[in-house]
């Protein structure tokens, strides 16, 4: 097996686990850790590795200590920022860790698990339909104008229901919540197609954590349009992604190429773009807001909203939200990247970053690119992904 790349820099270069500090240099205040759960979808090879580079490089811009992995049974000094491999849920673990506020973690903490999924962007088939606990039923009505027709589902009877109202407006796609990368996604464009796509997936999914119905839109665009915050710095964005083939000829992310303001994002919105950005843009953060109004116990310093917009069955344009990631995800290499020119170019006030994952042999990053990892993964395959920026 390749031996995976971990960063094109020179300098420390990060590891995988906690095996003492990579970065710990004198005058060093603090500490950066990365945070793996436990069997966690996010704990493959490449994705251990893309999350040890970007704290490595994170805990740089802190001017911290980089500590590798966190281990509950080492002390650390304080104060401890943590890169974590998903959204927390809870404020029992975020308390256990310290977190208290977005300025803790590069990431997000919510307090229920439905939060987190891309279930809380639509509302359910009826009042009397199946919920999890904490269920916001006014969220769905401050953001409607914000989201695509849609409904989400935790029983199998609501999902037949939502589907069979929304055939009547055209083809379906059905999205399963914990789903990421277009995975798992189907679209129905009729009864018989609806029941047979439901009759063959797993209730207790469906019970556990949700299903998505949404009305399908045809060639569609997607946008990111997001923002972080690490210590005084703040970065908003607006981008595209990118589709590749992985190694098993499935469609899936295949990176972003960001827009990035020095700023929040009024910021953001001072930039010169096309309306239909600026409406992904506004969307966004309104959908964002109401986020932070709804489900107390919320915070995140990471935020990163797929917008959609394209034709739908009934031949009408359509923008909406379709889901959040309150996380280390697919364009946080360029993300950070940004972060990284900002604070050594002052005057600077945006930055074009992009960021790529390749699948297969023989994928060769342009001279410039930091290499976030090149091997093989033994969940996923050959995999490259790397970063470059705009000179």
């Amino acid at each position: 097996m390749d031996t995976p790349i971990l960063s094109a820099l020179p300098g420390a270069a990060p590891t995988l686990a906690g095996e003492g500090s990579v970065l710990d240099e004198p005058g060093l205040e603090g500490t950066v850790v990365a945070l793996t759960a436990d069997h966690h979808a996010y704990a493959s090879e490449h994705e251990r590795a893309t999350r040890a580079q970007i704290a490595w490089r994170l805990a740089r811009l802190k001017k911290a200590r980089f500590q590798g992995e966190y281990d509950s049974a080492q002390s650390y000094a304080a104060p401890v920022y943590f890169v974590p491999s998903d959204t927390l849920v809870g404020s029992t673990w975020a308390e256990t860790l310290g977190i208290q506020s977005h300025q803790a973690l590069f990431g997000g903490v919510v307090p229920h698990p439905f939060v987190l999924t891309k279930t809380i962007t639509h509302p359910l088939v009826d009042p009397g339909a199946a919920a999890p606990a904490g269920w916001s039923h006014g969220f769905a009505g401050q953001v409607a104008h914000t989201v695509l027709e849609g409904y989400s589902a935790f029983a199998a009877d609501d999902a037949r229901r939502a589907g069979l109202r929304l055939l009547e407006l055209g083809p379906v796609r059905l999205k399963p919540a914990r789903a990421t990368g277009g995975r798992g996604q189907q679209v129905v464009r009729d009864r018989q197609a609806l029941e047979d796509s439901l009759a063959a997936m797993d209730t207790a999914e469906i019970a556990a954590h949700g299903l998505v119905l949404e009305e399908n839109l045809r060639e569609p665009v997607t946008y990111s349009v997001g923002q972080v915050h690490v210590g005084n710095a703040v970065a908003s964005y607006y981008g595209w992604q990118r589709l590749t083939v992985d190694n098993h000829g499935h469609e899936v992310y295949g990176g972003s190429d960001l827009t990035v303001a020095r700023g929040g994002f009024d910021a953001l919105l001072s930039l010169s773009f096309p309306d239909e950005l600026r409406l992904a843009v506004e969307q966004a953060r309104i959908f964002h807001r109401a986020v932070e109004g709804a489900f107390p116990g919320f915070l995140a310093s990471r935020i990163n909203y797929d917008v959609a917009q394209g034709v739908n069955g009934a031949g009408r344009w359509c923008s909406g939200v379709l889901e959040q990631s309150w996380r280390v995800g697919g364009a946080s290499g360029a993300e950070i990247a940004a972060l990284e020119i900002f604070d050594e170019q002052p005057e600077r006030r945006a930055v074009n970053a992009s960021c790529f994952e390749f699948y297969g042999e023989g994928v060769v990053p342009p001279p410039n690119a930091c290499v976030y990892f090149s091997g093989v993964d033994a969940s996923v395959g050959p995999i490259t992904k790397y970063t470059v920026v705009e000179p």
